[in-house]
C-alpha cells in the first residue's frame, strides 16, 4: 500500500498533501523536529525526531518502501528514498528520479560552495502559486502511479 511522507520542517505543501492523501484514503507520514498542528485522522501521522542533523530525514529514508512517495527538497534524502525504489516530488512539484539526482547532488554541491566562497548570495525563488499548482498536479499523478504499480504488485 503506498504510504505518503513529508520532510515537514520547511516544507510548504503540507496541507494540500493530507488533502490529497485523504482523498485518496492513502496514509501520510509527516516527520518533523517539532509537533506539526494539523487535522486529526487517522491516516495521519505526525512524527517528532530530536533536533539532530538530519533526524528527520533519516526516519524517512528508513521507513520509505517501493512505490511510497517522499516529499522534499532534501537531495541526499532524495537518493536514499529512489535507492529503495520510492518516488520524490519537491514542494515545486519537480520530481526527482534516478536519470537526474546525480545532477542534483552536484548542483547541490556546487551552490554550496559557491554561498561558501561568497561569490553568490540569497537563496531560491520565493515559492508561487504557480509551483503549487505544479506540485498538486505531479503529485496527483504520482500517487496515480504508485496505486497502479501497487496494485499489479499484489
Amino acid at each position: 500500500m503506498t504510504t505518503i511522507y513529508i520532510d515537514a520542517d520547511a516544507c510548504p505543501v503540507k496541507e494540500e498533501t493530507v488533502k490529497a492523501a485523504l482523498r485518496h484514503r492513502i496514509a501520510v507520514y509527516i516527520v518533523s523536529n517539532r509537533w506539526q498542528r494539523g487535522e486529526q485522522n487517522p491516516l495521519i501521522h505526525r512524527v517528532v525526531v530530536p533536533p539532530e542533523p538530519d533526524a528527520a530525514d533519516k526516519w524517512i529514508a528508513e521507513a520509505i518502501q517501493r512505490e511510497d512517495i517522499c516529499i522534499t527538497n532534501d537531495i541526499p534524502l532524495a537518493a536514499h528514498c529512489l535507492e529503495r525504489e520510492a518516488h520524490v516530488i519537491r514542494p515545486d512539484g519537480s520530481l526527482i528520479t534516478q536519470q537526474s539526482v546525480g545532477n542534483a547532488l552536484a548542483m547541490r554541491d556546487l551552490m554550496a560552495h559557491l554561498r561558501e566562497t561568497g561569490e553568490i548570495t540569497g537563496g531560491p525563488a520565493s515559492y508561487n502559486r504557480q509551483d503549487r499548482v505544479r506540485f498538486l498536479d505531479s503529485l496527483e499523478r504520482l500517487i496515480q502511479a504508485s496505486l497502479r504499480a501497487n496494485k499489479a504488485l499484489s
